[in-house]
């Protein structure tokens, strides 16, 4: 269940943020949510391997390297789901990329954490 939340709140914070930035487009509610699915299977068995790989990197600009990584994921997505998600350029999927993670983090404080009150 907990599952599904994630992704409704990643699929809302999507719409949001492509509300907000000019370059990403987002035709419908179903395409946010294929979005935020593709994003939960990229960052969850793509992105590790991209960390590991580039260590180095990351390591010598401070975890800069790491937006870079947000950004080819984002890429690599709207690839993926096609006609119904688009990012004009690198910089959008940048600004994409952060700004949908600051929604994120403010809808999931709006909405509360019940799990995290039920373990104090």
């Amino acid at each position: 269940m907990r599952f599904i939340g994630k992704i409704l709140v990643t699929a809302m914070a999507a719409l949001i943020a492509s509300y907000l930035l000019p370059g990403v487009t987002i035709h419908s509610g179903i395409t946010a949510i294929i979005i935020a699915l593709v994003l939960a299977l990229l960052n969850t068995f793509i992105k590790p391997i991209l960390i590991i790989l580039t260590i180095p990197v990351t390591v010598f600009t401070f975890g800069l390297f790491l937006l870079v990584i947000n950004t080819i994921i984002i890429k690599w997505t709207a690839f993926l789901v096609g006609p119904g998600f688009t990012v004009e350029n690198w910089w959008a999927a940048f600004w994409f990329s952060i700004l949908l993670s600051i929604v994120t983090y403010i809808i999931e404080v709006l909405i509360g954490d019940k799990t995290r009150e039920r373990r104090r």
